[in-house]
């Protein structure tokens, strides 16, 4: 296996795509959008990386109550998607973390570009050396982001340092199903050296041992499944890929990757797990 360093820069490496805010923007025009006048909803279609996009989104932000005087961590915070709909929704501030350099360049240009730079930055860093003090957030947020981190405890672990006592650690990520292998590539990785899932009851016990009490607990791969047929659906009634889409992240490759997601879905290779925990006290 890579050392932690080469896997960071092999992640680094699948997700990197210089020029990207301007490919976004070009879409953007292209979709119809006025790009000087961008809406939270106009970026929807491509800065909500993960399965069920805004709609998961908003299920998952139900369940932690957040307000105004939340201060909140996006781990893998990617184009920034989520972050900026939270910021937005609930006037919390929020920090994002990722790995990409351009990812947080991006998501950051977008923030200020809605009017939300007040209340959302980004930096580049590892989730397994975050450079927060202890007790720093109210809520740890991460969607889809867990996959490419093999050292799972050292993961939880973090989040768990800095989240303060009796504070919220919201996930929604995708796990290892009953049947393995999995078809790669897939979108987080094109063969299994950046992909680490662990079951369900693997990563249960992750968080357990990490010094969080799990609240709520759902399996969201059937209504994962029923989300890619609508998707397929409207596709083919559109008569192909919207302008502005995933493809624009991921590259070419990006098709064959969907295709092999939903297989793998389909095929119980891979779970969808939504969940929300709270710190035990000290």
């Amino acid at each position: 296996m890579p050392s932690p360093n080469a896997q960071d820069s092999n992640v680094q490496g699948h997700y990197n795509r210089q020029g990207l805010d301007e490919a976004i923007l070009a879409a953007l025009t292209a979709a119809g959008k006025d790009v000087y006048h961008l809406k939270l909803e106009d970026l929807a279609p491509i800065d909500e990386f993960h399965i069920r996009g805004r709609e998961a989104t908003r299920e998952l932000a139900s369940q932690v109550n957040l307000n105004s005087n939340h201060k909140v961590l996006d781990v893998g915070s990617g184009v920034g998607g989520a972050s900026r709909y939270l910021a937005s929704e609930y006037g919390c501030q929020i920090i994002g973390i990722d790995l990409s350099d351009e990812y947080c360049r991006v998501a950051q240009s977008f923030a200020n570009r809605l009017g939300l730079a007040s209340h959302v930055t980004y930096r580049q860093g590892s989730a397994l050396e975050m450079p927060f003090d202890d007790n720093s957030f109210d809520v740890v947020w991460t969607q889809h982001a867990a996959m490419n981190i093999a050292d799972k405890p050292k993961l939880y672990s973090e989040i768990t340092r800095v989240l303060r006592p009796k504070g919220h650690f919201a996930m929604y990520d995708v796990l290892a199903g009953p049947v393995s292998p999995l078809h790669y590539p897939v979108p987080w990785a094109t063969d299994s050296s950046i992909s680490f899932l662990v079951t369900p009851d693997k990563l249960r016990e992750l968080l357990e041992a990490s010094g969080l009490n799990i609240l709520n607990w759902r399996d969201t791969s059937e209504i994962g499944r029923v989300w890619f047929k609508e998707v397929a659906a409207k596709m083919q009634q559109q008569g192909g890929s919207p302008a502005l889409g995933f493809h624009i992240l991921l590259g070419p490759d990006f098709r064959v990757m969907a295709q092999n997601q939903v297989l793998n879905l389909n095929e119980n290779r891979i779970v969808l797990i939504e969940c929300v925990a709270q710190k035990l006290p000290a």
